[in-house]
């Protein structure tokens, strides 16, 4: 009882409200939305939603920089992932879900672009780009990408066309 007694004193003592934030287990889920002005390409599996920074969950792209091919001329594959992520979400909005934390401590966002029209449907932009060929599945990645990267690799689609085949081996799991 004197514990108890001793902590709700010191509680008090520093100001704090027992259903404070501060001293809750876990935080509800944030989500974050961004009309298409707000929404910045970073590379090729990030964005900038306003001032908050979210790596997509699941899928690692090239960097900038990142050269690719296996025939003269190379090209930079990182600027084509960035574009491609650019072209998805274009004059959308963007909706991302917390899914914890990378290294650098950016966000990891399921996140999704949607045409301001009410009718139009989401696009879940992790899937997006894995599926167009322009990244690949991380170890950690949820079920649905796996396939959908061996269907881009085996159709020869983004960064698996012509002689960029073998692109991720050079990259993959370094960043």
């Amino acid at each position: 009882m004197a514990l108890i007694a001793l902590g709700g004193f010191a509680l008090g003592l520093f100001g704090l409200d027992p259903s404070s934030p501060l001293l809750r287990s876990a935080p509800p889920e944030q989500i974050v939305s961004a009309a298409a002005d707000e929404v910045h390409v970073v590379d090729g599996e990030t964005l900038r939603l306003g001032g908050r920074t979210f790596r997509l969950v699941g899928l690692e792209a090239p960097g900038r920089g990142t050269r690719c091919g296996g025939a003269e001329p190379a090209f930079d594959c990182g600027a084509a992932a960035a574009a491609a992520l650019a072209r998805l979400v274009a004059e959308q909005e963007v909706t991302c879900r917390l899914r914890g934390r990378d290294r650098a401590g950016h966000g990891l966002g399921l996140c999704e672009a949607r045409a301001t029209a009410a009718a139009a449907a989401a696009v879940e932009l992790s899937h997006a780009m894995v599926a167009g060929g322009w990244a690949v599945a991380r170890d950690d990645a949820p079920p649905a990408l796996r396939p959908a990267e061996s269907e881009a690799r085996r159709a020869g689609r983004g960064l698996w066309a012509g002689d960029s085949r073998g692109w991720p081996d050079a990259w993959r799991g370094r960043r």
